[in-house]
């Protein structure tokens, strides 16, 4: 009979390490931003050469449904009325060819829109297709470039119809390439706005906002607010990796901002801990520029 071979010292610490960098790789999150509402912050092309995001919302296609022209809104970057925006197209390429998935941002805090029938989100599915995703237009706003999806971004307006939206939108990844649903609701569980959106489970991933709603983000040096609506919305919303959702300065929102030395010590350690666990989004690109917020914590994402 053969002698049973005992693994040596090296090869038990090298399996060790190996399983421990594989478990790292497996909890590793990215950063998502907003870029498009300050014509300070440079061109998407630089954002994405940060090196520092793995997905960029676009923001905003701020004006839509109840018969309203969709109207993209891209603050000082351009104008799309003059055609000026096909430019970001580059850029969008640019943020793909580097493993950054790009969306195109529904709503916002301000402007008009809102959903009114189910024909009202089966045109905007069907605009959004052929002007953003992988349909034909002769007058795509950001030119041929295709984005991998679209954020909802729904603040105003009420919830009707997004569902049906997200539906319509989810059925177009039938034709080839997949269309990436994001969402970024507030953090007070369920969101007033989202709710119907979410519960379709079509959504990959969804930043929550844990700023500018003092009951369930962090404050006054403590994690419990915000660990108890993380839990929630990790436990109740079906999504492939949901995010933390912060404030890039404290000039970025009204509450909410945590300093980059608390977010890394006492923060993440509590949010990491699920397997939706995708990373944080940081509103937005013009302010972490400023604050250099995602280089100070990329690597303990």
């Amino acid at each position: 009979m053969e002698a049973k071979k005992i693994p040596s010292l090296e090869s038990s610490v090298l399996l060790f390490l190996t399983l421990a960098f594989t478990l790292r790789l497996a909890a590793a999150g990215g950063i998502a931003t907003y870029w498009g509402q300050d014509g300070r912050e440079g061109t998407l092309n630089a954002a994405c050469a940060t090196g520092n995001y793995q997905y960029v919302n676009i923001a905003f296609l701020s004006a839509f449904g109840n018969g309203k022209k969709p109207t993209l809104n891209l603050a000082g970057h351009c104008n799309p009325a003059a055609g000026t925006c096909t430019s970001v197209s580059t850029g969008i390429a640019a943020c793909q060819s580097s493993g950054i998935k790009v969306m195109l941002s529904l709503g916002g805090g301000a402007g008009g829109y809102s959903l009114t029938s189910t024909a009202d989100a089966r045109q905007l599915a069907d605009y959004l297709w052929n002007n953003y995703l992988g349909g034909s237009s002769a007058n795509r706003p950001l030119g041929p470039a295709v984005l991998d999806g679209i954020d909802f971004d729904i603040e105003t307006g009420g919830s009707a119809h997004y569902d049906e939206l997200a539906q319509f939108l989810s059925a177009y990844s039938k034709q080839g390439r997949k269309v990436y649903l994001t969402a970024a609701p507030q953090c007070p569980y369920p969101d007033a706005s989202l709710g119907p959106a979410l519960a379709t489970g079509l959504f990959d991933y969804v930043w929550v906002q844990f700023y500018n709603n003092p009951p369930c983000q962090y404050s006054s040096g403590s994690v419990a607010n915000l660990q108890s609506s993380w839990n929630k919305w990790t436990s109740s919303v079906s999504a492939t990796k949901i995010f933390l959702g912060l404030p890039a300065s404290t000039a970025a929102a009204g509450s909410g901002y945590i300093p980059p030395s608390t977010l890394t010590s006492q923060v993440l350690p509590v949010v990491r801990g699920s397997s939706k666990y995708g990373g944080i989004m940081l509103w937005n690109r013009y302010q972490d520029g400023l604050n250099g917020y995602s280089s100070a914590v990329k690597a303990s994402v």
